[in-house]
């Protein structure tokens, strides 16, 4: 078992104080840590260290800072359970935020990884380096959740192009039609990688893809020297994961502010 308390700090650490991305512009405030989108005009509050006599005024002065940046529509404070103050939920709602369904933030050892992770991939999963392919993520996600997500796919493509090595997508297809998708990102000298977008079409359903995807994500990032997976997993991605060795470090909202 995992030391969570070290590892949450860890994390904090790597995945949301000093973490960067290509193109997006990280900024380290006395008590938060923003990302700027310019490109997708999305901003992004990854963290934050407050306490109850400055929470109410920074959550005022993020939304400021973004409202000047006219992309406070589409802004996102990013909350874990263990974030403070322990009302910091409470008080975002307060100032406009919207918390969309908690995610089950897990965590795996690969240096504790079960073997049924490293066997063979029977499925046809394929890696994907051309970022015309990308489409085929669209048609699995359109059928899913009914969400375009258009900012989603030229992301994804200018980092396959610019940074190839921060970002692996894998494809899983059935007689040559995609059915299941999800990729992994990286970041140099960071002991994290995150699983993201694992998602399957209804009728593709109990064929073992989305096991493959997590296999051949698990298996590559092992050969890349990476120590810990995560991922934010819905109720249904969970039951799965936590089969295979996964474990709960947090629970965490997506707060949009004004919906």
């Amino acid at each position: 078992m995992l030391n969570m308390d070290e590892i949450r700090k860890l994390y904090d650490q790597e995945q949301r104080i000093s973490i960067d991305y290509a193109r997006i512009k990280r900024e380290v405030t006395p008590r938060t840590v923003r990302l700027v989108d310019k490109i997708n005009e999305r901003g992004t509050v990854i963290y934050s260290n407050l306490d109850e006599n400055n929470a109410d005024v920074t959550i005022r002065e993020e939304i400021a800072y973004f409202k000047k940046l006219q992309i406070a529509d589409d802004l996102e404070w990013k909350l874990f359970d263990y974030d403070q103050p322990a009302d910091l939920k409470d008080r975002l709602i307060k100032f406009g935020f919207v918390p969309q369904d908690p995610d089950a933030v897990l965590i795996l050892d690969l240096q504790a990884v079960p073997p049924v992770l490293l066997e063979p991939i029977p499925q046809d999963v394929r890696r994907i380096t051309d970022p015309a392919r990308l489409s085929d993520i669209t048609t699995v996600h359109k059928g899913v959740w009914d969400e375009a997500n258009d900012w989603l796919i030229p992301s994804l493509a200018r980092t396959l192009r610019d940074q190839p090595q921060e970002l692996s997508v894998y494809i899983a297809y059935v007689d040559d039609n995609p059915a299941s998708a999800g990729w992994i990102d990286y970041h140099e000298g960071n002991p994290f990688a995150g699983l993201w977008g694992g998602s399957t079409l209804p009728e593709y359903r109990k064929r073992g893809l989305y096991t493959a995807l997590v296999k051949a994500r698990v298996q590559e990032a092992i050969e890349r020297g990476i120590r810990y997976l995560t991922i934010d997993a819905s109720p249904m991605s969970r039951a799965v994961l936590e089969k295979f060795g996964f474990e709960l470090m947090a629970y965490a909202w997506e707060c949009n502010y004004g919906g």
